[in-house]
């Protein structure tokens, strides 16, 4: 599918829920991204009294996972139940939260008094225009082409032993590796199974390692793997090897390659970065970014954050986006008074 194929398949969907109406005029801050980072930045916004709108194109990365883990008095609740209280709470303050995609933001015309202006534009050609903008859309997790693998992601395929360790603990736990990164994993879920099984896939592992892995009871395999494997009832029931051998195992963990979502934001000139586990947007204390006027926080710019912290980030983006357009209302107002009086302003 063609970016503008897919671009009119989002604008033609069904949302999820009821969305609102993009405001007319400019508002203090959009935010692009309706995830955990996103909606809690609205919400400190909202609470400060400053007109917000989440841009939501409905497509959390976390929405294959039956439960939230590891975020206290939250631990077990379904994803979606998570968003469906967040997009409330914002609304509540008079956020809006606006099911859409963007397909472009840039900066505008700054305003008479010198303001920072930025018009987003959505797939179905609606467009608002903000003083500020914080972008939470997130990453894609990029899985190896195993044939089998992306259809038990979230599920039987995992990829954070705090997101879903405990759910599978004494299981049967395959890890195909990945890259470096995959070592570390092995670690982390041999704590959770003294069943583990290492899959190289054609990754190397040194004699080192080997040695520590065989000292924890790792098994490893080094012929590569072909496909997944599953049950009479779809259930992941193991993998198939280049041999042609089958090695039962219940649940496999991936350390995926993450992408930050960025289409469509282009135009912002957001710097990347490149990560061991992926790329991502460069970002500063609080989500700053070099680029003034837009802020980041989430999983677009700290792929290992969980729930917990992409909502912390949020937060403190919020907070600094209100600090910034409280000293901007205050500019403007001293301009006001000088431009205001025919001897300017006198001490």
């Amino acid at each position: 599918m063609t970016d503008q194929e897919r671009q009119e398949a989002v604008a033609a969907a069904t949302p999820p829920y009821a969305s609102d109406a993009l405001p007319e005029g400019t508002v203090d801050a959009v935010v692009i991204g309706g995830g955990a980072a996103g909606l809690n930045g609205a919400l400190i916004l909202a609470r400060s009294r400053r007109s917000v709108v989440v841009i939501d194109s409905g497509s959390p990365r976390n929405a294959p996972a039956e439960a939230v883990h590891g975020l206290i008095a939250l631990d077990g609740t379904p994803p979606s139940e998570i968003l469906r209280r967040g997009r409330e709470q914002v609304r509540q303050y008079g956020g809006r939260v606006v099911f859409g995609e963007v397909v472009s933001a840039d900066s505008a015309a700054p305003s008479v008094d010198g303001d920072l202006r930025f018009t987003v534009t959505l797939a179905d050609g609606r467009s608002v225009t903000a003083r500020r903008i914080l972008v939470a859309t997130g990453l894609k997790d990029v899985l190896p082409e195993v044939p089998g693998l992306a259809e038990h992601w979230g599920h039987g395929v995992v990829h954070c032993p705090y997101c879903h360790g405990w759910e599978v603990r004494d299981e049967p736990i395959g890890i195909l590796a990945t890259g470096p990164a995959s070592i570390g994993h092995a670690y982390l879920f041999r704590q959770l199974t003294e069943d583990l099984t290492y899959f190289t896939h054609g990754t190397d592992l040194d004699e080192d390692t080997r040695a520590r892995f065989a000292a924890r009871g790792i098994r490893v395999v080094d012929t590569p793997v072909t496909e997944v494997v599953d049950d009479a009832d779809g259930a992941l029931a193991g993998v198939r090897l280049a041999d042609g051998q089958v090695v039962a195992r219940r649940v496999l963990a991936v350390a995926p390659q993450m992408q930050a979502r960025t289409h469509g934001l282009e135009g912002l000139g957001l710097p990347v970065q490149d990560l061991p586990t992926g790329r991502t947007f460069a970002s500063g204390i609080d989500g700053t970014t070099e680029v003034p006027g837009v802020w980041v926080a989430g999983n677009v710019t700290d792929p290992v954050a969980q729930v917990g912290a992409s909502a912390a980030a949020g937060a403190l983006a919020g907070i600094d986006i209100n600090k910034v357009l409280a000293i901007a209302d205050t500019d403007a107002a001293l301009l006001g008074i000088a431009e205001g009086s025919p001897q300017g302003v006198t001490e």
